[in-house]
């Protein structure tokens, strides 16, 4: 026997795998299933302004029992964004109280989708607000000066989503805007004037009346006073244009649903952040003609790829209107659909 050997090994077990124990791990050896939880007990809430992963959701909407909650995203809609006016179903603690937080489970399905992207070559949209049925524009006669070309990328995303456009344009006190609008005098737009010092609220009310209103506008045009003046208790931030640059001061940081509450009825206005830019990377051609109900009726007519530019050979608007048949307002409509178009068609591609 060698003297690294022991008669003492022999009476030591012998162990095998079978004589391990392992931890039962209850979670690692759940099988996986694609069901969901059918949350039948989810109650339906309209969200009204989202902040850093928290969203402030309306419940009980028009009832006497109406009040906000704040609520987290659930982990299924991880890949789904929530933004301000969609339809949510929420579960959990739906009291509103302080402390409580509730979880959205289901987005409903939107009507509209109103979207930009950072600009024309960015192919990621960004998705301002659903829901809405109407957007108004905000521009100033001056300080700062109207941007026709910018005003042209809110009605190109306006038309996009099928979303009705009207502009309102603020101190003309300072300006004449007869010029600027007769850029848009094809359009059948409505059309709002306000001065500093007065404006027509109740003109501007009724038309948001039972709708949703998205306002959309470059920085320091006066947007964030007016919905201050449409909806007294909004309290949203007011700045001033720098006189060097020309530029409005970036004052609302954030997208938020303001209730219009009058005599005559409810709806909603929803203020945005001043944008200086609007990129039209999302935008599909078709729905900018759709939005011309008249001239797309002839378009039928064209041939198949036709840009309905004026350089467009064979191009049947063109010929109608070179024919006289669509008279003076006919021109004039086809010559703003020519120019949204033009604002699209120079996006740079890759």
């Amino acid at each position: 026997m060698s003297w690294w050997e022991s008669d003492d090994d022999e009476d030591e077990p012998e162990f095998d795998e079978a004589d391990i124990r392992v931890r039962p791990n209850p979670k690692a050896n759940r099988p996986r299933t694609k069901t969901r939880p059918a949350y039948a007990q989810a109650i339906t809430a309209r969200v009204l302004g989202v902040d850093r992963g928290r969203y402030t959701v309306l419940v009980d909407e028009n009832l006497e029992t109406e009040h906000e909650v704040t609520a987290a995203r659930a982990r299924e809609l991880r890949k789904q964004p929530v933004v301000n006016g969609d339809r949510v179903d929420i579960v959990g603690d739906s009291t509103g109280d302080d402390g409580t937080l509730a979880r959205i489970v289901r987005i409903q399905p939107r009507t509209t989708l109103l979207r930009r992207s950072a600009d024309d070559t960015d192919a990621i949209e960004r998705v301002v607000v659903a829901n809405a049925d109407q957007m108004l524009i905000v521009v100033a006669a001056a300080n700062p000066e109207p941007r026709v070309r910018l005003v042209d990328r809110y009605l190109v995303a306006a038309y996009d989503a099928g979303i009705r456009p009207m502009l309102v344009v603020t101190k003309t006190d300072l300006a004449d805007p007869s010029e600027f609008l007769a850029n848009f005098a094809g359009l059948g737009l409505t059309v709002f004037t306000s001065r500093s010092d007065d404006i027509p609220l109740d003109i501007i009310t009724a038309d948001l009346i039972g709708h949703e209103t998205v306002f959309v506008g470059h920085s320091g045009v006066g947007k964030s006073t007016l919905v201050n003046a449409l909806v007294p208790d909004a309290n949203r931030a007011t700045g001033v244009v720098n006189t060097v640059t020309g530029r409005g001061r970036h004052t609302s940081s954030s997208t938020v649903s303001l209730r219009i509450d009058v005599p005559a009825g409810r709806g909603w206005a929803i203020d945005t952040p001043g944008v200086r830019s609007f990129g039209l990377g999302h935008v599909d051609t078709a729905n900018i003609l759709k939005s011309f109900t008249d001239l797309d009726a002839i378009a039928q007519r064209c041939p198949r790829g036709c840009t309905h530019l004026p350089d467009a050979p064979d191009c049947a608007i063109n010929e109608a209107v070179a024919a006289g048949e669509l008279g003076e307002q006919g021109v004039a409509r086809l010559d703003s659909l020519q120019r949204l178009l033009t604002t699209f068609s120079e996006r740079p591609t890759f």
